[in-house]
């Protein structure tokens, strides 16, 4: 059975059929709708001001360059300059292909490129020596929970090192839903309520960040860089296997299954979470350490730095936890609920799709 025409030009013959709306489109004009709706999502969202500074986090992986691509393509209209920052994480094996890709990237565009790297950040340390120092801690499947933190400061020291006065990252719709995910199934209030909207204002001297594509499906995303021809790097962060996102990503493949809105539906909830007063976390003040925004004493990053430092890299991870105090007593088994089983995921599952119901 032949192809449909486009239902845009009404010329072409259509490559492809909208994940979310079902239209039938030519990659052309695919392409052009994805653009014109990134370009109301910074607008309708005041993300971007004209005359700002564009730090981009580059990572070479698909979702970057497609983010870079877009605003290189945008920016006339919209009034900024680009920069793009890539952090190098010190991952044998694999950064050093994914920042050459960057690098063809950026060379291919025209566009500054900065890289900054773990090693020269954090007195030496890069993800490969966090992961041999956490590997008899029971603590080696939490790599990406360490690299997220020092990554999301390593980008920020790469744009104020630029100039730039807003960053930008390529975090899609799926990215978001398996967050509010893994936010819902550990519990996290704190974070579950922070997690909505398009980004962070930059408080206590932040810089503020967005997210441009955090509205564009994961599907959409390899379909724009598919039909752009664009060079990325594609494959997948040799600790990620163990990453308990791994479990989140698998359970939204499964709702969407039953309900292809899901990631987005999952998006829009976070927007309108609200803490109760009692619930609210306290307001953040500044690191003691190096002045960073920081909910407590210690930022997240110097945390988990003066873990890794004193060789007792458990005690600087972990929600709700004093970094500097003794481990918690052990819990009264008798009272206190015990290790997750079947039933017990088989509840947050309901729970779960009973919150998607409604």
């Amino acid at each position: 059975m032949p192809a449909p025409q486009c239902s845009s030009c009404h010329a072409a013959r259509a490559a492809l059929r909208r994940p979310r709306s079902g239209q039938a489109l030519c990659g052309a004009c695919f392409c052009t709708a994805f653009e014109a709706e990134v370009l109301h999502t910074v607008q309708a969202g005041r993300l971007l001001p004209p005359g700002a500074v564009v730090a981009v986090g580059a990572s070479g992986g698909k979702d970057s360059t497609v983010l870079a691509h877009v605003l290189r393509e945008l920016a006339p209209r919209l009034g900024v300059s680009l920069r793009l920052v890539a952090v190098d994480e010190g991952i044998g094996g694999y950064r050093d292909a994914a920042l050459a890709a960057v690098r063809r990237q950026a060379a291919l565009w025209d566009l500054p490129l900065t890289v900054v790297a773990y090693a020269d950040l954090f007195g030496g340390w890069t993800m490969d020596a966090v992961a041999r120092s956490t590997a008899g801690s029971g603590r080696s499947r939490a790599c990406c929970t360490f690299c997220g933190v020092l990554r999301r400061r390593a980008l920020e020291e790469g744009a104020r090192l630029v100039g730039a006065t807003h960053i930008v990252t390529g975090h899609n719709a799926d990215d978001m839903a398996e967050t509010v995910l893994m936010n819902f199934l550990r519990g996290d209030a704190g974070r579950l309520a922070r997690g909505g909207g398009l980004g962070s204002r930059g408080e206590g001297g932040a810089l503020p960040r967005c997210r441009p594509l955090q509205l564009a499906s994961q599907k959409e995303v390899v379909l724009y860089a598919h039909f752009r021809r664009l060079d990325y790097f594609s494959e997948e962060c040799v600790y990620a296997p163990e990453a308990f996102r791994g479990h989140a990503r698998h359970l939204l493949k499964l709702l969407e299954a039953a309900r292809p809105s899901a990631a987005l539906d999952l998006v829009h909830s976070a927007e309108r979470l609200a803490l109760a007063p009692a619930a609210r976390p306290p307001p953040p003040g500044a690191c003691s350490r190096c002045g960073a925004l920081a909910s407590r004493a210690l930022c997240q990053a110097c945390a988990l730095l003066d873990g890794l430092q004193r060789g007792r890299p458990r005690l600087a991870i972990g929600k709700g936890r004093d970094e500097e105090g003794p481990p918690p007593p052990p819990r009264d088994p008798r009272s206190a609920p015990g290790p997750w089983t079947w039933g017990t995921w088989v509840a947050q599952w309901l729970s779960v799709c009973l919150w998607l119901r409604w």
